[in-house]
């Protein structure tokens, strides 16, 4: 099983603080099935800023440690990238690293809001011929008030990524309903860790995909397991007709 979205990498951000406990993340992940992680410590968000080829020089690094260690579990290059006007511009492109240097490309948005210009950004992205596929949006507390905007994203071309302890609970039952509504409107197109620790933001994987299986049957597991593998190969993944997320009625008044 591939995780396309993990803070294993040491020392970069609010991830793992050392190798010690990127190691330990890696055994964790082993448990959970796990034999392949995009590692994506954030590119720029005030607090950190990690380019292109430092985060594939920590990745060799890690994966000699594994490899030593004999730890089952492979790492490959991966950014996570809040979103930014200058995203385009020549002299920031070039530091942005897409998953596993393919097409696809991490974008994330402020937790609070989706700024203005995200529509024409994402559409920009895609005429450099990088798709963005938007990082957690079932935590976007302007997205859960008006999911809309993510159903124009993504009828646009964008994809999503939901965290699997969102799916499992483990951020509350509105975040929890909330994924499942986007999974029912065809908003989301992977599912990852988004894993900082082994305590308090850990795989949770297993959990997820238990819950997603229970409600949407074997082929929703094998639609979110597949399109990790389409992802890291770098082909196109499998996509259903977006629809609205369906707000439902409580005693007649919405």
């Amino acid at each position: 099983m591939i995780d396309i979205h993990c803070h294993i990498l040491p020392s970069l951000d609010d991830g793992a603080k050392d190798i010690s406990e990127s190691v330990a993340m890696a055994r964790e992940a082993v448990k959970e099935g796990i034999d392949t992680i995009i590692a994506t410590p954030h590119h720029k968000n005030g607090r950190y800023d990690n380019n292109k080829q430092t985060i594939i020089e920590e990745v060799t690094k890690l994966n000699e440690v594994l490899q030593k260690g004999q730890i089952p579990l492979k790492i490959l290059p991966g950014q996570e990238t809040r979103i930014f006007g200058e995203f385009l511009e020549e002299e920031e492109l070039i530091h942005i690293l897409p998953l596993n240097q393919t097409q696809y490309v991490f974008v994330e948005l402020p937790s609070g809001h989706v700024p203005r210009y995200t529509d024409r950004l994402l559409f920009d992205i895609q005429l450099k011929g990088l798709t963005p596929i938007i990082v957690h949006p079932e935590r976007n507390t302007e997205i859960i008030t008006n999911p809309d905007i993510l159903y124009n994203l993504v009828k646009k071309g964008a994809l999503t990524q939901l965290t699997a302890s969102s799916v499992a609970g483990y951020f509350g039952k509105k975040i929890q309903k909330f994924s499942t509504q986007l999974i029912e409107a065809n908003l989301t197109h992977f599912l990852a860790s988004d894993a900082h620790n082994v305590n308090n933001r850990t795989f949770k994987v297993m959990d997820a995909l238990d819950i997603v299986e229970s409600k949407f049957g074997n082929d929703m597991v094998y639609f979110y397991t597949e399109n990790a593998e389409l992802l890291i190969e770098g082909k196109n993944v499998m996509k259903e007709i977006p629809e609205k997320v369906k707000v439902k009625k409580f005693l007649g008044i919405f």
